[in-house]
């Protein structure tokens, strides 16, 4: 019983996502802010698997973003936009970007850990910078989006929503499976207790590092999704405000379940437009609540439900 009521939850929230075309959110601006919404809310998944599921804090993961929009960049300069070639590059280049630098900070912890890889990005931010072959400060516009098997059929905002919507359950899924499996254990306990992990014959730097590596994949992907979905790609895509954004949409949606990820990401983008529409300063607006959401959700936007059926319980 307990396992299917975690389950509703998000299963509700895909739903709600494949049905919104067609309850007043099928214009072109909305399926755009539902996509961005979707691919914010694959790259906080995978923080959320580092953040919830290894404890490692990190203010880097934009790079990995970035990293993966920039091997869009550099593909499409050279005359290359089929997906089987771009989606494995941006990926890899990614994961490649996670495997070295995490390396070098996972054999950190606490706050080091969080400049380290806050350091690393901005090494990266600043890298892509001066790459004036691909825009350098100003940015880079696609001359198209990416095709599959030769045909365009992502330039058509309709199936670049479902496309969005498919990754993103993919990837939430995989999540679920890597932390019901002994990977995911070994990776949990750890973050509870790293000695005591050890003391049982389990070395916890393996496990994190996989899990970082798997992360920046991820992160890649998102970032292959947002050069996509805006045709235009500059360093700001790899800034540390965007890795921040991430990890408060983590922390908004809850660390105790990976779809807590996405409900943060999609509430954020939502406001956000939703605030924006009332107000030029709706920052002022914005800022104070989501410090409410914070004092007030202990669980996040994922364990709303439990706290409500709480408050039920003891009326």
């Amino acid at each position: 019983m307990a396992r299917l009521r975690g389950a509703a939850l998000p299963l509700l929230v895909l739903a709600l996502l494949a049905a919104a075309p067609f309850l007043g959110f099928g214009a072109g601006h909305a399926l755009t802010l539902l996509a961005r919404g979707m691919i914010l809310g694959i790259a906080a998944l995978g923080l959320w698997l580092l953040v919830g599921g290894a404890g490692l804090v990190s203010l880097g993961h934009a790079a990995m973003l970035g990293i993966g929009a920039y091997a869009v960049v550099v593909l499409d300069a050279a005359g290359i936009s089929e997906a089987a070639v771009v989606l494995p590059a941006a990926m890899g280049a990614a994961a490649l970007f996670a495997l070295l630098t995490g390396a070098i900070a996972i054999g950190t912890s606490g706050v080091h850990f969080i400049m380290i890889t806050l350091a690393f990005a901005q090494m990266a931010f600043f890298t892509t910078g001066s790459l004036s072959a691909y825009g350098g400060d100003d940015g880079y516009t696609l001359y198209g989006r990416t095709t599959v098997l030769g045909a365009r059929w992502p330039e058509d905002r309709l199936a670049f929503h479902y496309l969005c919507l498919g990754l993103l359950a993919a990837v939430l899924a995989l999540c679920q499976v890597l932390l019901a499996s002994r990977f995911g254990r070994v990776l949990r306990a750890a973050k509870e207790n790293a000695e005591r992990v050890q003391a049982v014959g389990f070395n916890p730097y393996p496990y994190r590092l996989v899990a970082y590596t798997i992360a920046g994949g991820i992160a890649g992907l998102a970032g292959l999704l947002l050069a996509n979905a805006t045709e235009f790609v500059a360093p700001s895509f790899l800034a540390w405000q965007r890795s921040g954004d991430l990890l408060f949409m983590v922390i908004l949606g809850g660390l105790g379940a990976p779809h807590g990820a996405i409900l943060g990401a999609l509430a954020i983008v939502l406001l956000e437009e939703w605030l924006a529409g009332f107000t030029e300063h709706w920052r002022l607006i914005f800022g104070p609540l989501l410090v409410l959401a914070v004092l007030f959700l202990r669980g996040g936007l994922a364990g709303l439900p439990g706290q409500l059926r709480g408050l039920l319980r003891r009326g």
